[in-house]
């Protein structure tokens, strides 16, 4: 579909993930757009596919989510597409993500691609998350500003736009250019002309969220906990009064939820591993045996890992992996099964073959393959 990304990696990591924003001119050149505006609005017709539409209309800012059926009413010009999670249903534009595989796994979240008539686009705004955008079809006038604190304000029920910011970067990108924009740094894109654009975008979860989620995780696993003791108390001078003893000893009790290694790594695998959007799953029909998986292997079809299945192991683990918001672990551990699984979007038979033991892969690989989570080519059987 293109050639390889043309970025100096260590220095781009150094210098700019998470701190400057950067525009790479002809950053993947060759580029071809992996689908068409009209196969867009295709999925934006899906109920279970999310999109929204933000256009303009005498200069007020309107908005609202999918599925759409009929663009006619909006015109030629100022309004925009914004389809979320599209690597999920096009291996194509999953494609487009593994360019940016020298950043963990963990911390990708999806491909989102819009597209913009002229003049279209969501207004000046601050995200919390990084993201690439490749320019595809057309051209596209960025603006983007350096991290700061802006005044933020609803435009629109669904739409936050931020105020006026100085450009460190203004710039029109064409076919293959890609802006990297880092968390708070305030940006607007408007169409030159009709453009397609897609927007790799980076997740990081703040406290407040990570506290939520490992709370759910204890309350759903029954996790048999301490509780509050103090069989060593004194006549208390102070009826009404909490005392730093007790204080510390919260903490403690809620801490010791945290210190506990293994329950630490099966919540963040667990929730880091989870779908945050529909999956396309199709089970596999008729459903596999053993011997016609091995099979299929060995006659040299691989084996494709669906685009938005999510799978993750911890350093230092050689038999546990979470796939999809749940835990798996392998018969025996074999570190190079784990990698196989979760380091490579897909499988071929040689890999498989070279293992120490094959078939304690092929056994937790089987139910997840009829289910959908793997998936051979269909022209791969002919």
């Amino acid at each position: 579909m293109h050639s390889a990304l043309k970025l100096d990696i260590e220095h781009f990591l150094a210098h700019h993930w998470q701190r400057k924003p950067l525009l790479i001119k002809a950053g993947l050149p060759g580029f071809e757009d992996p689908l068409s505006p009209d196969e867009l609005a295709g999925l934006a017709l899906e109920p279970h596919i999310e999109s929204r539409r933000v256009w303009r209309e005498n200069e007020r800012w309107q908005a609202e989510t999918g599925p759409f059926d009929s663009y006619d009413h909006l015109g030629e010009e100022d309004w925009t597409l914004l389809v979320q999670a599209v690597n999920q249903w096009h291996p194509a534009v999953q494609d487009i993500a593994e360019a940016f595989r020298f950043i963990p796994g963990w911390r990708f979240d999806d491909v989102m691609v819009s597209f913009s008539t002229p003049g279209g686009g969501v207004g000046p705004h601050i995200d919390q998350y990084g993201v690439f955008i490749i320019q595809g079809e057309g051209t596209r006038r960025w603006r983007v500003g350096k991290q700061q604190t802006l005044k933020e304000f609803a435009a629109h029920g669904a739409l936050r736009h931020c105020e006026a910011f100085e450009a460190e970067i203004d710039a029109v990108l064409e076919p293959g250019d890609i802006l990297y924009i880092p968390p708070g740094c305030p940006h607007e894109g408007y169409a030159v002309t009709p453009a397609l654009n897609y927007s790799v975008g980076f997740r990081a979860p703040d406290a407040k969220d990570l506290i939520s989620s490992f709370a759910d995780h204890i309350l759903a696993h029954e996790v048999v906990t301490r509780r509050f003791d103090d069989a060593a108390i004194t006549p208390c001078q102070a009826h009404g009064r909490i005392d730093q003893a007790v204080l510390s000893q919260v903490k403690s009790l809620m801490s010791e939820l945290l210190e506990e290694p293994g329950r630490l790594a099966d919540w963040f695998g667990e929730m880091m591993s989870e779908a945050k959007h529909d999956l396309d799953l199709e089970p596999a029909e008729p459903l596999y045996s053993l011997e016609e998986l091995v099979l299929r292997l060995d006659h040299g079809d691989h084996l494709y890992r669906l685009g938005g299945v999510r799978c993750f192991y911890m350093e230092g683990s050689e038999q546990v992996f979470y796939l999809d918001g749940d835990r798996y672990q392998l018969e025996v551990p074999d570190a190079d099964a784990i990698g196989l699984l979760c380091d490579q979007a897909r499988i071929c038979g040689p890999e498989v073959a070279c293992l120490k033991e094959p078939k304690v892969l092929l056994e937790v690989l089987l139910p997840l393959v009829n289910q959908g989570y793997w998936y051979f080519e269909e022209d791969e059987e002919a």
